[in-house]
This record gives structure tokens, sequence and C-alpha cells, in this order.
């Protein structure tokens, strides 16, 4: 156990029509020993500022009212050394040109996971990944990721990655506070200032992780990585 790690995935404003301009895919991971222990205090913090613990924390949630709490998540994620995020963005989906590389948007879709996954993998350790279910296409998203990331792996007797499942967010905090983590970078860049709260959260974030959000972080980071996607000028292959 001590070798595995759950990779809890998320996503925010991956649809090609969706009105927005950018897209955010992510996954945050957790040594599996540990994930008991995080999910637990993320409910005692929900008992310490009034809230029920069947409360979903969730980015479109997050206000001045309840500020507090979202600070304390971020600092309990910098503070915990067997957690980490991983983030991939999609600046500009209007400069995508699916008909000239004979692929639909699905298809991209599934090549920009494979290269949000392939730099959390170790051959030398066992994966269990989780998606939340969000749609009436999440079984379909579920086989697609599997061969993405045993393709990517080439792990085709499947002994690395041990499972890729759906589970619902309501019930795991480590997915619920993917969620926040990667709302927070979609909202960034996208550049929107609605909400002071959100506003207030994303300084935070940017005062405990030393970063810009809007900036690529080396490869080699593992607490918070970060990177922009940009195609055609080798940014893929290095990111």
């Amino acid at each position: 156990m001590e070798h595995t790690i759950n990779i809890y995935c998320d996503e925010s404003c991956h649809l090609l029509n969706d009105h927005q301009k950018s897209m955010v895919l992510g996954a945050l991971w957790s040594f599996a020993l540990k994930t008991s222990e995080h999910n637990a205090a993320i409910a005692e913090m929900k008992a310490k500022h009034g809230l029920s613990r069947f409360f979903e924390i969730k980015w479109s949630k997050v206000s001045a009212s309840k500020l507090a709490f979202y600070r304390d998540l971020v600092d309990y994620f910098f503070d915990a050394p067997t957690i980490g995020v991983r983030v991939w963005v999609i600046p500009d989906k209007s400069i995508l040109k699916h008909e000239e590389f004979q692929q639909s948007h699905d298809d991209w879709y599934y090549k920009m996971y494979f290269y949000l996954i392939r730099n959390l993998i170790n051959p030398e350790k066992k994966y269990r990944i989780y998606l939340d279910i969000k749609d009436t296409r999440s079984r379909q998203k579920l086989r697609e990721l599997e061969k993405v990331v045993a393709n990517a792996n080439y792990d085709f007797s499947r002994e690395i990655i041990q499972r890729v499942q759906h589970v619902h967010s309501h019930d795991i905090g480590l997915m619920q506070l993917a969620d926040l983590l990667i709302g927070a970078v979609s909202y960034s860049a996208r550049g929107l200032t609605t909400s002071p709260g959100k506003q207030e959260l994303i300084a935070h974030i940017r005062q405990r992780s030393g970063l810009s959000l809007t900036r690529n972080t080396l490869p080699s980071v593992r607490k918070f990585n970060i990177c922009f996607w940009q195609p055609n000028n080798g940014g893929i292959e290095n990111a």
C-alpha cells in the first residue's frame, strides 16, 4: 500500500461549445495509505466551520462568507506532504483545428488527459484513478481514459494502473479538494474577477504556492504542477 497512489481527476470548461475560452484538466494525487486521514481532516474542517459533513466543497460555491473555511482547506493542502496536484490548461479553445488534424474534440480531449496523467505515473508504483460521475457520457469517458493511461505507460497488463473507476464527489473529500484547486486555476486562466471571495482565495493560493497560476511550472514540480498547453511549439513534448 505504501507504493500505491490514488489520483482524483476533474475538469473545468471541457466542452467545445460551452462559450468558455479556457479548458482545464486536473489530477490530485495522494498516497493511498493517507487518503482516510486526509478525508477525515477535511470532514473535521467542515465541522470546525459549522458546516454539515454532507456539505460538498466546490469551486462554484466559494464566497466571501465561507472564505475562512476555504483558506483552511488551501493551507491543509500545502502543509500536507502526501498530496499534490497537476493541472493542464488549454488557454484558448477557439484556436483548435480538429478537422485539420482529422480528429474529433473527444479525440483531442483524451490526448490532453494523456499529457496530464503521464508525468504523474512512476512505473515502480501502483495507481488507482478516480473520476467524478458528471453526465451520461461518464461511462465512455472511463473506458477511454483507462486505455489512454495504460497505453501512455505501456501498462498493457494493467499492473501499474490497478483500477480506473467512477466515484461520487460528495462522498470523497479529496475529490472535492481537486474541484476547488482546479476551479481556482480555471478561474485565473479565464481572467475572471466576478467574485471578491474567489479572488481572495486565488491570492492566498498564489501566496502559499509562490506561483502566478498563469505560467508553467517546471515538469519536475510535484506539489502544484501547472502546464499551459500551446499547439505546434514543442510545448506538448516538454510538458
